[in-house]
C-alpha cells in the first residue's frame, strides 16, 4: 500500500473522479462522506490546514481516505478532525473500501503515529455506531501507542420503512397513530386548500432556498442565530444546488391556501431520506401542526418511492419518536499519544 497526505485545496480537484467511487465501495456509503459534501463544506468553513491521507493498493486504486484537517483550539492545541466536523454534518467516518478494512486502517494508524509531531490530539466527531471509526480504528490507534476514548455525542432517530402507508401507521403507538390521523384531517378540513410539493426543475432553486431560509429563521430563535453566521448561511446556499445537481436534494413545502406554511430540507441518498433541517411559520400555522402534516406526506412519499429508511438525523426531539424513530447512536473519538 502507498499512503500520501495532501494539504492543499487542489486535492479536491485531483481526487474528484475517485472520491465518490470509493464512498460507494466503502463500509459506510453516506452522503456526508461524498466529495460534494466535503468539498463544499471546506469551501465554506476551511477551519485549519487540510491533512487528507490517501491509501492506494499496488495497482494505484484508491482504497482508503482519511478526510481530515488540523486546526488549533482555544488551548492552542493542534487537533486532527474530520472535514465536516461538526454542527452541520450528522455522520462522519473514515472512508474505506469494504474489501480492505483492517489493512487500510492499520496503515492509517501507523502513518498517524509516525507523523504525531504534526498535532497534539485527534478529535473525530459524529461517528455512527457500527462504523469502522467506532468499532475498528480505535484498536489500531491503541496498537500504535495512542490512548483512545469514545464518548457519546448524540442520537439519530431512524424509521425503517415498511412496504405501505397502512403498515407504517400500524408501527406507531396507538395514541400517536390517532394523533397523526387527527392532525391530517384537521389540516384538510379547516382550509380550502392544503397542498405540498417538492421543488423541481420547473422551480427557481435559489428563490425556493431563500423561502426556506426565511422560514427556518422564523421557526426558531436558535436557527435564526445560526443563520446570522455568514459561514452557515453561505454553506446552506452552496450545498443546495450541489445536492440538486446530483439528484440528492429534496426541498419541499406545505402550502395552506397558497401560502407556505412549513418546509423541509431533506436529502435523498442511497435509498434513504435524510431530514436535514426544517422551517415553519409558527405564528400563522402552528395551530395546524403544519410541520407534522408535511412530515407525514414526506414519509408516505418515501414509502411509495421504495426508500428503505427515513432518517431524522441528530437530535432527540419528541416528534421524531412519535413518528416512529429508533435511535442510532453517534460518538466522538479522542486520541492522544502515550507520553504526550
Amino acid at each position: 500500500m502507498k499512503l500520501e497526505a495532501f494539504n492543499q485545496p487542489r486535492l479536491f480537484d485531483e481526487l474528484r473522479d475517485e472520491w465518490d467511487d470509493l464512498v460507494f465501495r466503502s463500509t459506510g456509503n453516506r452522503i456526508f462522506s461524498t466529495w460534494e459534501w466535503q468539498s463544499t463544506w471546506w469551501d465554506a468553513y476551511h477551519p485549519g490546514e487540510l491533512w487528507v491521507i490517501t491509501c492506494r493498493d499496488e495497482q494505484g486504486l484508491l482504497i482508503g481516505l482519511a478526510p481530515w484537517f488540523i486546526g488549533t483550539n482555544v488551548e492552542q492545541q493542534r487537533f486532527v478532525s474530520t472535514i465536516g466536523c461538526k454542527e452541520v454534518t450528522d455522520y462522519l467516518d473514515l472512508i474505506v473500501d469494504q474489501a480492505h478494512v483492517e489493512p487500510v486502517l492499520e496503515q492509517i494508524a501507523a502513518y498517524v503515529a509516525d507523523h504525531r509531531a504534526q498535532f497534539d490530539v485527534i478529535e473525530l466527531c459524529n461517528i455512527p455506531e457500527h462504523s469502522v471509526s467506532h468499532e475498528v480504528f480505535p484498536k489500531f490507534l491503541e496498537e500504535h501507542g495512542f490512548t483512545v476514548t469514545l464518548e457519546h455525542e448524540d442520537v439519530c432517530p431512524v424509521v425503517e420503512l415498511p412496504g405501505d402507508w397502512t403498515e407504517y401507521l400500524n408501527m406507531l403507538d396507538k395514541k400517536q397513530r390517532h394523533e397523526l390521523r387527527r392532525k391530517l384531517r384537521r389540516a384538510q378540513g379547516q382550509n380550502s386548500s392544503v397542498e405540498w410539493y417538492i421543488v423541481g426543475p420547473e422551480d427557481n432553486l435559489a428563490d425556493e432556498m431563500q423561502h426556506f431560509l426565511d422560514m427556518m429563521a422564523a421557526s426558531d430563535s436558535h436557527k435564526a442565530e445560526f443563520l446570522e453566521d455568514s459561514q452557515n448561511a453561505t454553506f446552506f446556499k452552496q450545498i443546495a444546488p450541489v445536492m440538486d445537481q446530483k439528484g440528492w436534494l429534496q426541498l419541499c413545502f406545505l402550502k395552506v391556501n397558497g401560502e407556505r406554511a412549513a418546509a423541509y430540507l431533506n436529502f435523498d441518498y442511497n435509498h434513504q431520506i435524510l431530514v436535514y433541517n426544517s422551517g415553519l411559520r409558527p405564528n400563522e400555522y402552528g395551530h395546524l401542526s403544519a410541520g407534522i402534516v408535511l412530515l407525514a406526506h414526506n414519509i408516505q412519499h418515501a414509502i411509495q418511492t421504495g426508500h428503505t429508511a427515513f432518517d431524522f438525523l441528530q437530535g432527540d426531539e419528541a416528534y421524531k419518536y412519535h413518528m416512529g424513530g429508533q435511535d442510532v447512536h453517534v460518538f466522538n473519538l479522542k486520541a492522544t499519544f502515550a507520553g504526550q
